[in-house]
């Protein structure tokens, strides 16, 4: 038996120990990896891959599964099935995935919390909640009337999918004003060619960590778009987990010039507050909802409305399979995590 070959198998289980270790070296991945290797190797691959119009880590994904599918049915039909062989093979390719998932992208689940950079706190009571919400009513009452000539009106973002790519360039360079780290360049966002498929799977979008391309549903609403392409964006910037994109992708629509991505932020962080309030407090969540423009409320039916005629008996185990990634990767709410991009969006308004 060649010893060699083996090599990558016996890896992967010494670096699921190191992973688990990870967590306990936040200050030393946030000082080396988030802000050192990863900034340079993230920059490269923007350059590299950036100006290409379509996905090339969607090409290489299809690639491997035709080449995987094919392995498959070739030994299958030969009979030609080496067990041994075949659990080396598998176990070195996952080796490699591996590897390469946390050399690229994956540490950035083990850096500083967000909250903690920011300096603010990541807990909140509900009259903070109820606070914060209101000012986002007004907020978003003030925008909507400012693209719509009456409250009860919808809001269409009249932009096709590229201009919104070009736009959020303008929103990064608003927030970097105020964060100077968030500072972002090279774009390289795409729609994803899997944008069918990530609709019946419940997907807006996602950051390929392999190429580094941040990857956008072309079939989502418009209005959605500047927020989801902003969300995404946020990871190439290198923070991965889904709650601190949801806030940074809010802020730097909230610090576009671009009144329709002041509308896309501000409506989304209002609803995750809203989404909040009615869980703690059903009475204050009513009140409060009765100031809000019909015309923000239409907008948000049409966005429930929109994704319930994808849904599927596949999806929950889509999103049970998501969620069980995200616990992997240091975040124990799961897909739940979402919704705490309130506790940053509540702590960072008061204040």
């Amino acid at each position: 038996m060649n010893k060699k070959k083996w090599i990558l198998p016996i890896l992967l289980p010494i670096q699921l120990l190191l992973i688990q270790q990870a967590n306990h070296f936040n200050q030393w991945i946030e000082t080396y990896y988030s802000q050192g290797l990863y900034l340079k190797i993230s920059s490269f691959l923007r350059i590299l891959l950036g100006w290409i119009p379509f996905s090339v880590g969607d090409i290489i994904i299809t690639l491997l599964i035709i080449r995987l599918l094919t392995f498959i049915i070739k030994k299958v039909s030969k009979k030609k099935i080496n067990p041994i062989e075949t659990i080396r093979k598998t176990l070195s390719i996952a080796s490699l995935i591996y590897l390469f998932f946390h050399l690229l992208w994956g540490l950035n689940y083990y850096r500083q919390p967000l909250h903690v950079v920011l300096g603010i706190n990541n807990k909140y009571t509900t009259e903070k909640l109820e606070r914060v919400t209101l000012q986002l009513v007004k907020k978003s009452n003030e925008i909507h009337r400012k693209i719509v000539s009456n409250d009860t009106l919808i809001v269409n973002v009249p932009y096709d999918t590229p201009t919104i790519f070009k736009k959020t360039s303008n929103a990064y360079t608003g927030l970097s004003k105020l964060f100077p780290d968030l500072e972002y360049r090279n774009r390289s966002i795409k729609t994803t060619l899997f944008s069918k498929l990530q609709l019946y799977l419940g997907f807006s979008g996602y950051l390929n960590p392999f190429t580094n391309e941040a990857q956008v549903n072309s079939y989502i609403l418009p209005y959605k778009m500047p927020t989801t392409s902003c969300h995404e964006e946020a990871h190439q910037l290198g923070f991965a987990k889904e709650n601190e994109a949801n806030f940074i992708g809010v802020m730097a629509c909230m610090n576009s010039n671009d009144f329709y991505f002041q509308y896309s932020g501000t409506t989304f962080a209002l609803r995750h507050c809203l989404h909040e309030l009615y869980r703690k407090d059903y009475e204050k969540y009513s009140c409060i909802l009765e100031k809000v423009n019909s015309g923000i409320l239409k907008n948000y039916k049409e966005t429930s409305k929109f994704w319930k005629a994808y849904d599927n008996p596949f999806e929950p185990y889509m999103k049970r399979f998501y969620g069980g990634f995200l616990k992997v990767n240091n975040q124990s709410q799961g897909i739940k995590s979402y919704s705490y991009v309130v506790a940053l969006i509540v702590n960072y308004f008061d204040q």
